[in-house]
């Protein structure tokens, strides 16, 4: 009787254990996809090129603002490769903003200096 309950301990920690990271992934709901922000010739600041969630931080004005990508090979399917910015770099963006109004947001498209459209998602 003891191994039986043993086993069944086993197994639901390891089912425990695989569904935490699925668990973990927050939603998309932070930012209002209702309303799309476009800045022209905004400054990168950061490119971040990391799991689960590439981050691009520009500057536009006097403020940074933190926009979030999709995972570094959703990315790569769109086109984008780990260099793609570079801090200095002049993009226009468009991006979902975030609901409580912090400067930053879910970032839709980013053209490049010689033109080309790249999406985040």
């Amino acid at each position: 009787m003891k191994r039986v309950k043993f086993g069944v301990a086993v197994m639901a920690g390891g089912l425990l254990a695989m569904v935490q990271p699925a668990s973990a992934h927050h939603s998309f709901a932070m930012f209002n996809q209702a309303s799309t922000v476009e800045f022209k010739g905004a400054t990168v600041v950061q490119f971040q090129w990391s799991n689960p969630h590439v981050y691009v931080v520009i500057k536009n004005g006097n403020t940074n603002y933190t926009l979030e990508c999709s995972s570094p090979s959703g990315m790569r399917e769109t086109g984008w490769k780990f260099d793609t910015l570079k801090a200095g770099d002049k993009i226009d963006v468009a991006f979902f903003p975030m609901r409580d109004g912090r400067p930053g947001g879910a970032l839709k498209t980013a053209t490049l200096p010689g033109g080309k459209v790249l999406k985040a998602w």
